[in-house]
């Protein structure tokens, strides 16, 4: 990732000098918020009281002068303001919140949009709940008493949102207890709480991506009203959605087991294009046997399709997509030359009758099929000396 970093120093502080770091960190990801830049820093500059010292870190993904605005507005604010400007934006905002965990210099960090729909003046008190109550994480939520969702614009968004808030809750109630806005952008976590390095964001929903890997203990929440955006339009689109759907499906099948039953509805589903694929077949006058061969093929593409973006999407880099395609297809492609030999044996060794030996036989063959995936076409290569190494993918 190649980026490009500038600080600017606070009001009355010689450029030379380095600012000594702040009680809290302010972490804003952007894209293209150029018009909200100024009224933000105000905002901040008028809510956080001086007995706070903080730092608000820019980390942004923007194609216009977002980067250029910041520094201009900076420079009459009381406190350092950094940005870090992304030429690639790996992981989208989410991404962009990760990278500035990482820059961070403060014992608290505080998450928020660029959009002002967050409003700074909740910053103090979020600090000041966690301290009090000791949590490592606290939320500020729109779903408990004192809060509201009133910014949200019109009933689509307001649905979606609701939507969203339930298929989480529902697929992480373990995880997601006590938090009754996983969807929130607006947060503070201690630095000492979150290990950046294990996040892997898609998207948006970082607070989802932190309580599902790296969540802290104990949580707390404060309400807040969701405020109407100062400018601009909001960066939600169906296009993040796909990419919200895709980040939860990573995140539920993170485990072996639930990767496993992942990758058996998957193959379920494949038994409809191979369905479809040998009834066009013959109906065209192709020989059931032959037919029956490409149409598996067609199973296989639509299965191979599916665990790519949901159960291995972030083991992809480790070979080149023809490579994964290839081993992924020979894999499958056994799993019938060895289902029959494995049903004969079943009868004629051990005496099974034909309609158990047969089930029997489809379940030791996917479970084979699914260790054989993981090990032979989503691990990363071994070379010499047992060390490992990933390939870029193209």
């Amino acid at each position: 990732m190649s980026s490009h970093e500038y600080t600017v120093p606070a009001e009355g502080l010689d450029a030379a000098e380095v600012a000594e770091p702040g009680a809290v960190t302010i972490v804003v990801p952007t894209f293209n918020e150029s018009a909200n830049i100024r009224q933000l820093l105000h905002q901040i500059t008028e809510s956080v009281p001086a007995r706070l010292p903080c730092e608000v870190v820019f980390v942004d993904d923007s194609t216009d002068d977002t980067p250029e605005v910041i520094r201009a507005a900076a420079q009459d604010c009381p406190f350092p303001v950094a940005v870090l400007h992304r030429e690639e934006p790996v992981g989208g905002l989410g991404g962009a919140v990760v990278e500035g965990l990482k820059a961070a210099t403060s014992d608290w960090i505080v998450v928020m949009d660029g959009d002002c729909q967050h409003p700074p003046s909740l910053v103090p008190e979020l600090v000041a709940t966690g301290e009090r109550t000791n949590a490592g994480l606290v939320v500020a939520s729109r779903y408990i008493k004192g809060g509201s969702r009133a910014g949200l614009a019109g009933s689509y968004r307001v649905a979606v949102s609701r939507g969203a808030t339930w298929l989480t809750k529902a697929l992480f109630p373990r995880r997601l207890h006590g938090i009754s806005d996983p969807m929130s952008g607006f947060f503070a976590i201690r630095r000492s709480s979150v290990t950046a390095d294990v996040l892997k964001p898609l998207g948006y929903k970082i607070l989802l991506e932190l309580a599902v890997r790296s969540r802290p203990r104990q949580v707390a929440e404060v309400p807040f009203v969701f405020q109407d955006r100062f400018a601009g339009e909001s960066k939600s689109s169906a296009q993040e959605g796909f990419r919200f759907l895709r980040h939860l499906a990573g995140l539920r099948t993170a485990s072996p087991v639930a990767r496993m039953v992942g990758f058996g509805l998957i193959g379920a589903s494949g038994f409809v294009p191979n369905l479809v694929g040998l009834w066009a077949l013959t109906v065209l006058g192709l020989h059931y046997v032959p037919a029956e061969i490409l149409a598996n093929q067609l199973g296989v593409a639509w299965n191979f399709l599916l665990i790519e973006q949901l159960l291995f999407r972030d083991r992809r880099a480790h070979r080149r997509w023809w490579d994964r395609l290839g081993r992924f297809a020979l894999i499958a492609n056994a799993d019938l030359v060895l289902r029959i030999p494995l049903i004969a044996l079943l009868v004629d060794r051990f005496g099974m009758g034909a309609l158990p030996a047969t089930a029997l036989a489809l379940v030791m063959t996917f479970v084979l099929r699914f260790v054989g995936t993981e090990a032979l076409v989503y691990l990363p290569r071994r070379r010499r000396g047992g060390r490992t190494t990933a390939r870029r993918a193209v």
